[in-house]
């Protein structure tokens, strides 16, 4: 008693104790997921002091997964939002600057436009109705939260389209060639020079002879920082454990598909007696049989031998109804072909119909008023006057159908295959005769059609198919998994991963240079799991995992991390090694050399005098040496019949002697070459003017620290 009345008399001190401590664990949280108050971790992005938050971003994530589909990878839609959100905020910056916008009403003229051949925004007139798109945005409003902000969203997107063609087309507008530029260009092409000369080819010296030493590996990095700055990336090797059917899982298929063709004796529980099972080849109910036993439904078409696979094509068609082939490997499966019936099928037809819609039809729009019942009275009773006189087709199907895609050709589908419209369609028109009428009812309504031609009949079969999905066994698939296992105990036991790997004879995949926002792992295809843990913090060099991955597992070893920063010597000795290989040559080429003509130099080394003629600037190519542009400046810079240097080109050292001058003709006005100048220029604005931007932008991509990724 005494132990609780003291607790009572100092309750508001144990509150107050009690408060702080859940303060403090909150506080705790809150700063070790970063800084909270300043709320840095919701911000995605900085371009150009433009915050990007992660609220808004994922938003335009879902809004762009559910445009772009199920086909597409999260990874790639949010890179393909990434790419949008940068572009906006970098041209954003220079519309502002520049003080561009789009005003309301130009706003309703851009959307004029864009929304001129949507049916919902038309008048009785087939013209735009403002009304009616202001009525729809209206109705967005009041019903639908989502498709309003999903129309925001549009129209912010229409508006950032017309800016930025405004911006560029200013742009343009600015751009001009110049006479003197045009007279440039035009001499570039036209001034010619023929020369001489000698080359001391790169390849004359081995490779083995000339060392490159990795502080000259460095030291070329350190002057050349730009061109080798690099991302972080990681380095993995992996062995794959695929769930593949075994040969025996195969025959094992193939050999439950030719029992299927023989009639079985099985007890009947029911007459107490044995009965006969009919197999696939004596059964007379064929679509059942598929559909009971197949993976791949029984189909009911005709075919011509040019719509069945080539492989099995010929097999088929020397078959007579009731035969079969197989079992035969096809696109995973295995599978048994049974013709099922044969008759001879037009391979063309040429129609001409009216469709009437009724409430419920596939594509029936909102306008549609008729019941099922009601349209077939419709369609009868105008089959019942086309009857009466044919010449009315033309007049009712502008009258009555709904089939916009046929109203324009009188209702007409000139000649079209076999097996084009939907199954009751083709069945009337390709089993008929031409100058049949009758009314067909498909998902579509009921059709009056007219058979107008039939082209020459061919062969046609009906096959049904037994397909087996080629799977691996319960067997295969734990065969799979002990195999991954017993390799992931072996490797985190100590063993070597690739001695490992090649005692087992598994196959060891490296992959190198992985970014961190990528997500295809070559082999495996799309794989964010490895690529997070790639670059994990607890992950470090050496450390192995086991990932689940379609159809079977993945063992990964992380074998390098390459942090952002200048390319390591190891990493740039492939680029590097032959520029400053070909540097030391040029250096031992000139080394041995005395000569100060063509002559002597190609004496002294055991070489010719070859020529070149009509070398010109625009394409500075040599004939015999390939392309030469240093060389060629050079020969552009000597008068006729003067000799140069020493030149380090491309392929080798060159000694030239220019041995004739042809300057291009002058014009009296070089308008036409200034205009193909300007022409060049704004053909590469909207690539490169952006490019250029996006270099100059200040952008600070958080997406990896706000787990967008």
């Amino acid at each position: 008693m005494a132990v609780l009345n003291k607790i009572r008399q100092r309750s508001l001190f144990l509150i107050v104790v009690i408060a702080l401590a859940l303060f403090s664990f909150v506080l705790a949280d809150l700063f070790k997921s970063g800084s909270a108050f300043a709320g840095s971790d919701n911000v995605v992005a900085t371009i150009n002091g433009r915050e990007i938050t992660r609220e808004d971003f994922l938003q335009k994530v879902e809004i762009a997964q559910r445009q772009l589909g199920p086909n597409a990878t999260s990874t790639q839609v949010m890179n393909r939002v990434w790419e949008q959100e940068v572009r906006t905020a970098v041209l954003e910056t220079q519309f502002e600057e520049l003080g561009i916008t789009v005003e309301k009403d130009q706003m309703r003229d851009i959307l004029k436009t864009a929304l001129a051949n949507s049916p919902e925004f038309l008048n009785e007139a087939g013209l735009f109705d403002e009304n009616k798109l202001n009525e729809y945005i209206a109705n967005l409003k009041e019903t639908s939260p989502e498709g309003y902000a999903q129309w925001v969203e549009y129209e912010k997107t229409v508006s950032s389209n017309a800016l930025q063609q405004n911006y560029f087309s200013m742009v343009k507008a600015g751009l001009t060639g110049t006479l003197a530029e045009g007279e440039l260009e035009y001499k570039l092409e036209g001034n010619k020079v023929d020369i001489k000369y000698v080359q001391l080819p790169y390849s004359s010296i081995a490779d083995s002879l000339v060392e490159v030493s990795k502080s000259d590996i460095s030291s070329y990095i350190s002057k050349n920082k730009k061109k080798y700055e690099v991302e972080a990336s990681r380095d993995i090797k992996f062995v794959q454990f695929n769930e593949v059917a075994s040969v025996e899982d195969e025959n094992e298929i193939k050999g439950e598909l030719a029992d299927l063709l023989k009639d079985k004796e099985e007890y009947n529980s029911t007459t107490k007696a044995n009965e006969t099972v009919k197999g696939f080849l004596s059964t007379t109910d064929d679509e059942g049989f598929v559909n009971s036993n197949s993976d791949i439904k029984f189909d009911n078409r005709f075919l011509f031998k040019s719509s069945i696979p080539s492989t099995i094509a010929d097999s088929i068609f020397k078959l007579n109804a009731g035969e079969t082939y197989g079992p035969y490997k096809d696109n995973g499966y295995y599978k048994i072909s049974k013709v099922v019936a044969v008759k001879q099928v037009p391979d063309s037809a040429k129609v001409r119909h009216i469709l009437i819609p009724f409430i419920g039809a596939q594509m029936a729009g909102a306008e549609v008023t008729q019941t099922d019942a009601q349209a077939k009275t419709t369609a009868d009773s105008l089959l019942a006057v086309i009857k009466g006189d044919r010449s009315k087709f033309s007049e009712l199907v502008t009258e009555f159908s709904s089939d916009k895609g046929s109203v324009d050709n009188e209702g007409r589908y000139d000649w079209h295959p076999y097996n084009t419209m939907v199954p009751e369609f083709n069945d009337f028109e390709f089993e008929g005769n031409v100058g049949d009428l009758g009314v067909v009812k498909t998902v579509f309504g009921y059709h009056i059609i007219e058979i107008e031609g039939l082209k020459e009949k061919q062969k046609a079969v009906q096959v049904g198919t037994i397909a087996r999905r080629i799977e691996p066994s319960e067997a295969t698939i734990d065969k799979v998994f002990r195999d991954a296992s017993s390799f992931e105990l072996a490797v985190l036991d100590g063993k070597d991963f690739d001695a490992e790997a090649e005692a087992q004879k598994f196959v060891v995949r490296p992959v190198n240079g992985i970014k961190v926002l990528d997500e295809n792992i070559p082999g495996v295809g799309n794989q964010r799991q490895i690529v997070r843990w790639a670059f994990e913090e607890g992950t470090s060099v050496g450390t192995i995992k086991r990932f689940s991955v379609t159809n079977g597992y993945v063992l990964a070893q992380l074998v390098a991390k390459h942090e952002k920063g200048l390319m390591s010597v190891e990493e740039a000795t492939a680029s590097v090694l032959p520029i400053i290989r070909k540097e030391k040559k040029a250096e031992m080429l000139r080394d041995k050399v005395s000569a100060t003509n063509l002559d002597d130099l190609a004496s002294s080394q055991n070489t010719s005098v070859r020529t070149a003629s009509a070398i010109n600037m625009k394409n500075p190519t040599i004939s015999g040496a390939g392309r030469e542009p240093i060389v060629v400046g050079a020969a552009f810079g000597l008068n006729e019949g003067e000799t140069s240097e020493l030149i380090d080109g491309n392929n080798g050292v060159y000694m030239i002697q220019v041995t004739k001058v042809e300057p291009a003709v002058a014009l009296e006005n070089y308008q036409a070459a200034a205009n193909r100048v300007e022409q060049q220029k704004m053909n590469v604005v909207t690539t490169k003017l952006y490019n250029a931007l996006k270099e100059a932008a200040d952008i600070e991509d958080n997406r990896v620290e706000t787990q967008i990724q």
